[in-house]
């Protein structure tokens, strides 16, 4: 089962694109899970994170540590399409440590620029 999502783009003024999404593969709880990366979270230093199926839908939320996050945005992108302010939006102070830290935690695993990710953006909601 396919799930439509309404986004709001601005564009001089609000549209309303219909947006088709797979079924989640995960559930939204464990979106971010790693201690250092929910610290991150908490901190707002960390508003991104990647996974390999869609785990969160736009305008759904988790918690942290009590604190409520509201995922703002869903997309696809390539991982040699992401850059350095990708990699802070995810927790980290550059891409090359991103990509070193996200091959040591997935032990054999190769970097692929063709390869694509769920691109979750998020904020802790006011």
């Amino acid at each position: 089962m396919r799930h439509n999502v309404i986004l709001k783009l601005l564009l001089n003024e609000y549209e309303f694109v219909m947006m088709d999404y797979p079924e989640k593969t995960c559930s939204i709880e464990r979106l971010v899970t790693h201690e250092k990366l929910v610290q991150a979270t908490l901190a707002g230093r960390k508003t991104q994170q990647r996974r390999n199926g869609v785990y969160g839908y736009p305008n759904e939320t988790f918690e942290l540590e009590g604190k409520t996050f509201v995922v703002t945005a869903l997309y696809r992108q390539k991982l040699g399409d992401m850059t350095d302010a990708d990699a802070q939006a995810e927790g980290y102070p550059n891409l090359e440590m991103y990509r070193d830290l996200i091959l040591k935690m997935h032990g054999g695993m190769k970097w692929n620029d063709a390869a694509s990710a769920w691109v979750h953006c998020f904020n802790a909601q006011a």
